[in-house]
């Protein structure tokens, strides 16, 4: 099996893509095959070097590597279409040998009125060939007066094209309503129709998976390659994904791009292990390393309704991950100004009692500030700290020295608060907050001049 992922870089990629990049790399990995990286960059006004360079680094950053693709050459290349005017000029010039493609010299005005006047009269908007068969003087004629033309693939009449998709099982469609459709743009440059399916054929690429948004291209792409005597990929048309309103997955509804969930500190086994699943079934709902999640997935698994993402869901994961790392690298993932925070002697209690309250590197420096740096209370805080009363801070300020066990002890018989009204105190004192750490790994974490510095200002309010 041989699959590939072949972007547009036009942008950063976002997690759309990356799960076609994540399914198709995990499909070649299940039969152990190899995975291809193709660069669509045919629009040059769009494409940037900057995007191929980050998404590179991205599939890399994900633990996607292709083994054929940039620097990975296994004689099908160049890698990126922009190269291969070549070889598209070859092919072009193979179906116009056959009268398999004709000049279209329609306007975008006429071809506007024409789907108008298609939608008017209850009809699919498609090419109603009238460029189809001009005499050869005729194209001659309006190329010598230098009007623009696209070149369209000459669609046979009367006929079906049928396939096995991997995901949505057969599939047929009436070429009788697909117009003849543009294989070259008025600019020379290819069509994606055309070079998508032309490169699949030529790398060997056997699997193709995709969104369903592509699955009317594939009857075209299916025409062309069987004119062109070429080898035709098994296509499956993966569900698409829907943001939080049911709406098509974007930025306004939870999307971001790859990049933005690394600098936000997701972890990439995170981030695979909840693409994985989306549109995807595993019988093991557990966390899996990206071996895993290669061995055990299966193509007939995907689902053919509508993917939902869910942010919980993805945090999920992510705290799955997260738990998972050693010392080390939870240590550096935090980042400079949490490690600076951190006095060196408190650092293994520091990630003993913070890494089970970490999602994000953002938890970690929360903690620090807490833990580390001057605490302020709000005046609902510190009158929620008073109402435990004088002998409950008296004690805490006595015993401010001692282990969290004496402390405690001291704290119930001077006011005997227990519970409750012993611990939410004494946590709001701690931490300015609800919830948290266990206090008693906080306890020992709070430098005892800090924790007389939270007292005094509950104190202060009290007597004032």
């Amino acid at each position: 099996m041989k699959t590939r992922f072949a972007p547009s870089p036009t942008g950063y990629i976002h997690m759309g893509n990356a799960r076609t990049a994540l399914f198709s790399y995990l499909a070649a990995q299940a039969a152990g095959g190899d995975f291809v990286l193709r660069i669509e960059d045919t629009d040059a006004e769009r494409s940037r070097e900057e995007y191929v360079d980050a998404l590179r680094e991205d599939l890399l950053w994900l633990g996607l590597p292709w083994q054929e693709g940039p620097d990975a050459d296994k004689g099908n290349g160049p890698y990126w279409q922009s190269q291969r005017d070549a070889i598209y000029a070859e092919y072009y010039q193979k179906l116009e040998d056959m009268g398999m493609i004709y000049p279209c010299f329609c306007t975008p005005l006429e071809l506007e009125v024409m789907r108008k006047m298609q939608a008017q009269a209850g009809l699919p908007p498609r090419y109603d060939g009238r460029h189809a068969n001009l005499t050869p003087e005729q194209v001659a004629q309006r190329k010598a007066e230098g009007q623009p033309f696209t070149l369209r693939f000459r669609v046979p009449k009367g006929e079906e094209v049928v396939f096995d998709d991997m995901v949505k099982g057969k599939q047929r469609f009436k070429t009788n309503d697909i117009g003849d459709f543009i294989i070259a743009r008025g600019d020379g440059s290819p069509a994606f129709f055309f070079c998508n399916a032309i490169d699949d054929a030529l790398m060997g690429i056997t699997h193709v998976l995709r969104g369903e948004d592509h699955l009317t291209n594939t009857p075209r792409q299916i025409m062309m390659l069987k004119a062109l005597g070429l080898p035709i990929p098994q296509y499956g048309h993966m569900n698409l994904i829907l943001g939080t309103d049911g709406a098509p997955l974007s930025k306004r509804n939870g999307s971001r791009n790859i990049r933005q969930m690394q600098s936000e500190g997701f972890r990439p086994d995170a981030v695979l292990n909840y693409m994985a699943r989306l549109g995807h079934y595993y019988e093991n709902p557990a966390y899996m390393t990206p071996a895993e999640l290669g061995a055990q997935f299966k193509v007939e698994n995907c689902g053919s309704a509508p993917a939902r993402f869910d942010e919980a869901q993805l945090h999920y994961w992510q705290k799955e991950a997260v738990m998972r790392m050693d010392d080390a690298s939870w240590w550096e993932w935090i980042g400079a100004e949490t490690r600076a925070l951190v006095p060196s002697t408190q650092q293994v209690a520091f990630i003993e009692a913070i890494r089970p309250n970490t999602v994000f590197p953002q938890d970690a420096l929360t903690w620090a500030k807490i833990l580390f740096t001057p605490l302020a209370f709000d005046s609902e805080t510190e009158a929620a700290i008073a109402a435990a009363g004088p002998a409950f801070l008296t004690a805490v300020e006595t015993h401010v020295k001692a282990s969290y066990s004496d402390m405690i002890d001291a704290v119930k018989t001077a006011s005997g608060a227990k519970g409750k009204a012993l611990f939410l105190p004494l946590r709001l004192l701690m931490t300015a907050r609800h919830d948290g750490p266990e206090m008693a790994k906080l306890w020992h974490l709070i430098d005892s001049e800090a924790m007389l510095a939270r007292l005094g200002q509950v104190m202060t309010v009290q007597e004032g």
